[in-house]
């Protein structure tokens, strides 16, 4: 049963039931959760009248949650409990209630969620294999769980496309700004972007259409008109324009090109219709994506020292030495590369020559999409170059190996596009992942197609 057939008869004492015996079995085997909210979930649908749909809600652990540890990940954050909620956990706190805090890579560092504090998550069909990253517990969790749900996600890089992809189900990373950011523990503010990973794009478009809308309490929040997104889906999609990247296909496996080029030619036989195109700057944005996103975390990691926030030593010695022992002692490894990373990058004398040309790379790329979305009304491509890799296989890869991963899905991210992966066919028995990419708020035209394509 999914959301759409639960809405029409919701029996939300039957589900509760049904979802927390799930999710037992579920954590036993790939470990989804870092923290599961039983107790918190039961006093929550107890507290709501009889019209309260009760919803499960899944949340990825870098978005505070009032009362439920919010870690990001991390051991610095091991013990922190927020005394509010993200407001996009307000928002869909009226339709559901949060049944746990889904794995992620340490404050979203990582494409295959193995840089988390507190155990990775399995693969839901193979457990050999990654769920990929950064919110992997969210995508692991909607494929293994047989029950209506929703996973509250986020995506900097491409944290919401990729395990998406790698675990079969859809994702959508929306326009910067159509979702407030207030209430998530940061990662690179000009490029953190809350969204929804579910099994369909009713379900995507019924969460977005809940958590989306402006907020005061958040400067980048967008003013925009209130839409359901739900009245998009399963429309006719002949006369749609679509745009194919060749760039996009470099270095991608073979079948996978072979499967999004089968889809391509389905949404073609539909009635809309395709041209290959050009962008040529994409290779230019994995590069400028890590500058940008590594100089924004080394400062937004600063406030972790031991004084204001998160996990604590006896203070002795001088700032910088209690201040590097704490981060010493609680950050892990790749937290410890991208600060010394993200700081080299904004000293002086490195800041115009690297942080700076990134920033007019972001730009130029910017332009380069505007140009093509006045011909087109979304642009196609792989969301990965690969299947979810196995452990064994990830273990080898050299840390710029784990970075050229995301090499697909940092564009429409630092653009701030809105981009949705679904499903689209298996290569050696996996899943592969197709990416719809918009102009800024045209959700509805890549949850059009994505919807087209799921039936």
């Amino acid at each position: 049963m999914d959301l759409k057939e639960y809405l029409k008869n919701p029996d939300k004492e039957k589900l509760f039931e049904k979802v927390f015996g799930e999710i037992k079995k579920i954590q036993e085997k790939f470990e989804p959760f870092i923290t599961i909210s039983e107790e918190q979930a039961k006093e929550h649908l107890k507290s709501k009248g009889s019209d309260f749909l009760g919803i499960p809600i899944s949340v990825k652990d870098n978005l505070c949650t009032k009362g439920i540890k919010t870690t990001a990940g991390s051991k610095i954050l091991e013990n922190y409990i927020p005394p509010f909620d993200a407001t996009a956990i307000e928002k869909i706190k009226e339709v559901g209630y949060l049944i746990g805090k889904t794995s992620m890579d340490e404050f979203g560092f990582g494409t295959f969620c193995m840089n988390c504090a507190y155990g990775i998550p399995k693969n839901p069909l193979d457990d050999g294999r990654s769920c990929g990253g950064s919110s992997g517990g969210a995508a692991c969790l909607t494929a293994a769980l047989d029950s209506p749900h929703i996973a509250i996600a986020e995506s900097t890089g491409g944290s919401i496309s990729c395990p998406a992809s790698f675990c079969g189900v859809a994702g959508l990373t929306p326009t910067y700004g159509l979702v407030s950011r207030y209430g998530l523990v940061d990662y690179a503010s000009s490029l953190d972007k809350i969204g929804v990973i579910a099994k369909t794009c009713f379900e995507i478009a019924y969460g977005l259409t809940k958590i989306a809308g402006h907020d005061e309490r958040e400067s980048t929040s967008i003013k925009t008109k209130k839409i359901d997104y739900t009245t998009c889906l399963d429309k006719d999609i002949s006369g749609l324009k679509i745009g194919i990247p060749k760039e996009y296909f470099d270095g991608v496996d073979e079948e996978i090109k072979n499967e999004i080029w089968r889809a391509i030619k389905k949404f073609e036989r539909a009635g809309a219709t395709y041209e290959e195109i050009s962008l040529p700057s994409t290779k230019f944005a994995l590069p400028s994506y890590y500058i940008i996103a590594m100089s924004e975390a080394s400062t937004n990691l600063a406030k972790y020292c031991g004084l204001r926030y998160g996990s604590t030593l006896k203070i002795e010695g001088t700032y910088n030495d209690y201040f590097s022992k704490v981060r010493g002692k609680y950050f892990g490894e790749e937290v410890k590369r991208r600060a010394l990373m993200g700081t080299f990058y904004r000293k002086a004398g490195y800041r115009d020559k690297y942080y700076l040309k990134a920033l007019k790379v972001r730009g130029h790329l910017i332009n380069e999409f505007k140009e093509q979305f006045k011909k087109f009304d979304c642009i196609v491509t792989p969301t990965m170059p690969m299947i979810a890799p196995k452990f064994t296989d990830i273990a080898m890869l050299s840390p710029a190996q784990n970075y050229a991963m995301d090499i697909l899905t940092v564009a429409p991210n630092l653009c701030g596009l809105p981009h949705l992966s679904v499903p689209c066919g298996k290569s050696k028995g996996m899943p592969v992942g197709l990416h719809l990419i918009g102009d800024h708020l045209q959700e509805e035209k890549i949850l059009q197609l994505g919807s087209w394509l799921e039936k």
